[in-house]
């Protein structure tokens, strides 16, 4: 039997929709001015961006109400709140991996400190799932959809694989170097 040790969501990232993944669970993205999104990939200091939502968040049933923030910081950066409340202005032409469609824009004060953190134009934009779907390849997961992963709406990765990788290195890594 396996024992869980740990449990990380990314936002950028409790309740689960069997058919997309852990409630907040990539719903957030960071686009450049053309709409495509920035990925730690391309953008390492994305990594170092770390990100807080209310504990009552993850409670079975719960909605944000106006006074509902996710919080993001970074070094060298002040506090960024994000109302969890629905933004009202929709930005067409953004597009993650091999998906393109419509997303919800959070609006100037988020693209002002993106733009300031990463050094170019950039903007953050939410999941629109009132209006957008990205089905999951059904030769691995029939009936599953995502929002901004890569490819599941649930990434596994176990200590007994990290152990044995570590193995291997000079220097070990930690679980969350395998940002899924």
């Amino acid at each position: 039997m396996a024992n869980l040790q740990a449990w990380l969501i990314y936002f950028l990232c409790s309740s689960v929709d069997a058919c997309t993944g852990f409630r907040w669970d990539r719903q957030w993205l960071v686009v450049n001015q053309r709409g495509r999104a920035y990925t730690q990939r391309v953008e390492p200091k994305l990594a170092l961006v770390e990100v807080n939502l209310p504990a009552e968040a993850f409670s079975e049933g719960w909605e944000p109400t106006k006074t509902s923030y996710l919080e993001i910081k970074a070094p060298g950066m002040d506090l960024l709140k994000i109302s969890l409340c629905k933004p009202p202005k929709v930005s067409d032409g953004v597009s993650v991996w091999e998906w393109s469609g419509s997303a919800l824009d959070e609006g100037d004060e988020a693209s002002k400190w993106f733009t300031n953190y990463l050094g170019k134009p950039s903007r953050m934009v939410r999941f629109n799932a009132a209006s957008e779907t990205r089905p999951v390849d059904p030769v691995y997961a029939q009936g599953y959809s995502i929002m901004f992963s890569d490819m599941f709406p649930f990434l596994l990765a176990s200590q007994g694989s990290l152990d044995e990788l570590n193995k291997l290195l000079k220097e070990p890594v930690p679980m969350n170097r395998f940002r899924p």
